[in-house]
């Protein structure tokens, strides 16, 4: 069994990588992006959150890294913070939402450990879309819930975003 080498926070928060990497208890753990799917989706769901940032008080932030724990470090897809909060280098306070888009090799299982860590830290709304399949979930510790009316909120904000009117553009263009 191969050992891995472990990486310093200090070298972690000091290097950059392309792509980006989560970092947790040490060790470098690569993301799956790069697919025009899920490329795309990001775009359309950070347009969206763009669109209406003054209406809805946010910042949506790509691939933004947050500080999950001491130890732990996550990069979500799309991190949507109030247009009020800090504008740190790093996040170290729980985002408004995290949004996860799923690449074609990624499985709900696999991501369950990053929703435990967004919602250990206090996130309370995170998303999970999948581009492959058309699909749509609100994400907790308890696993993964599709919206009954396809619509993504986040609870005590105007916020929704309709899956069929992002699944709907993704197709178009």
């Amino acid at each position: 069994m191969a050992s891995s080498v472990l990486v310093p926070v200090r070298e972690y928060l000091q290097t950059t990588y392309r792509p980006d990497r989560d970092y947790i208890d040490g060790e470098l753990k690569e993301r799956n992006v790069g697919e025009q799917p899920h490329a795309h989706l990001q775009g359309i769901i950070s347009g969206i959150f763009r669109e209406k940032r003054t209406i809805w008080g946010v910042r949506a932030l790509p691939e933004q890294r947050i500080q999950v724990s001491p130890q732990r470090y996550r990069i979500p897809d799309i991190c949507v913070i109030r247009s009020t909060d800090p504008k740190d280098p790093i996040i170290s306070f729980a985002p408004l939402l995290c949004v996860e888009i799923l690449s074609k090799d990624d499985s709900l299982g696999e991501l369950q450990e990053r929703v435990n860590d967004y919602a250990g830290m206090g996130v309370k709304d995170i998303w999970a879309i999948d581009p492959w399949k058309r699909l749509g979930y609100q994400a907790s510790k308890q696993g993964f819930t599709q919206p009954s009316d396809g619509i993504l909120r986040v609870v005590g904000t105007p916020i929704e975003v309709s899956l069929a009117g992002i699944f709907t553009e993704l197709d178009e263009s």
